[in-house]
């Protein structure tokens, strides 16, 4: 892969992680206001029951999306590192090249469609 197409996956590697990075801190402080809020006993019993299910769930969905927004942004992170390795674009199992149209559309990704089919495969 030549240098300018090696510096458009970074300009896009370091834009996506940018984005990452917001949507982690917006959710861990999202997180951090909830699990702060109380509910001051002045709600009858079954609207507080039903308020605190409520919370719970957003809770448990904002780690979720959390965990998420940091795997993608670890992802990203490999990416960059493979850039500086010089190693950007080189599936990790087979060694052989990946598609650009791959990494059009998936930047970070770090294996060939082919050993990521195998990869699902075995996981099952």
């Amino acid at each position: 892969m030549n240098k300018r197409k090696l510096a458009a996956f970074k300009k896009v590697l370091l834009q996506e992680k940018e984005v990452l990075e917001k949507q982690y801190r917006d959710l861990e402080e999202g997180n951090l206001h909830s699990s702060q809020s109380d509910f001051s006993g002045e709600m009858p019993f079954e609207e507080e029951y039903a308020a605190s299910g409520t919370t719970t769930f957003e809770r448990e969905r904002d780690l979720s999306l959390s965990e998420n927004v940091k795997d993608i942004l670890k992802r990203v992170n490999g990416a960059l590192d493979r850039i500086e390795e010089g190693t950007y674009g080189i599936c990790d199992l087979c060694n052989l090249p990946i598609p650009e149209e791959r990494l059009r559309a998936l930047p970070y990704a770090n294996l060939c469609i082919s050993c990521k089919q195998k990869e699902e495969k075995a996981s099952r």
